[in-house]
């Protein structure tokens, strides 16, 4: 688990939606996928991926043949819920920001996940049940940190060299830690700050940088998270 353009279209109106040739027919596909997507991501914070396709279709009281439909299997549902609730975390923990340099605020991104108990206790119950297949939470992730750590690495601020090697050791090092602080419950977040910072030595950060990084104050936005 890890973190943080595209050409801009007009967007259509909701009206000539509706007009459009199978206008009507794409909406109500889009609002079945949306209402699949939050039974998933119910059953993930209940069950966790391990739920089966029967589970998954009692809670949402369809067929399963409803959600092969909509989804080729329960693996893929359950990974774009997730990546879904843990897009929507990402952007409301960026909504405020402690002034800094880029790899700062992005590794305030990291440790603010660390708290996420104290603002998106659904989110936590997720992640209590999902780090118990690292595979599958960084499978659902992984594309996030790729991005955010090559442009890092561009831009000079973390190491370069053997990137690909450094992201798969770096990907394992803050799965741990998630798995220790919300899988096995026995560290705190402070605790995770102190493994957070050590794991930075993989990306040439010095232990006086890394000790600096963890100690600075995060920031959360005063709104819940929609």
């Amino acid at each position: 688990m890890v973190w943080v353009g595209s050409t801009l279209r007009p967007m259509a109106s909701k009206k000539q939606a509706a007009q459009a040739p199978g206008g009507r027919q794409a909406a109500y596909s889009a609002r079945n996928r949306a209402a699949l997507i939050k039974v998933a991501q119910e059953v993930l914070a209940e069950v966790g991926p391990s739920a089966t396709i029967e589970q998954l279709s009692a809670h949402a009281q369809v067929s399963p043949t409803t959600i092969y439909k909509y989804f080729a299997n329960k693996e893929v549902l359950f990974s774009e819920a997730f990546s879904q609730m843990w897009e929507e975390w990402i952007h409301w923990s960026n909504e405020t920001r402690s002034p800094g340099e880029p790899l700062e605020t992005v590794l305030d991104a990291g440790r603010k996940l660390f708290r996420i108990k104290q603002h998106d206790p659904i989110l936590a119950e997720v992640l209590h049940n999902v780090v118990r297949d690292p595979q599958f939470a960084m499978n659902a992730v992984q594309g996030e940190a790729d991005r955010v750590f090559k442009t890092l690495a561009k831009m000079g601020a973390v190491k370069s060299e053997d990137l690909e090697e450094r992201l798969i050791i770096w990907k394992h090092i803050y799965t741990g830690i998630c798995i220790s602080l919300y899988g096995t419950k026995e560290i705190s977040p402070e605790e995770a700050d102190l493994a957070f910072g050590i794991g930075l030595s993989v990306w040439g950060i010095s232990e006086a940088k890394a000790k600096k990084i963890i100690s600075r104050p995060l920031t959360f936005p005063l709104h819940a998270i929609k």
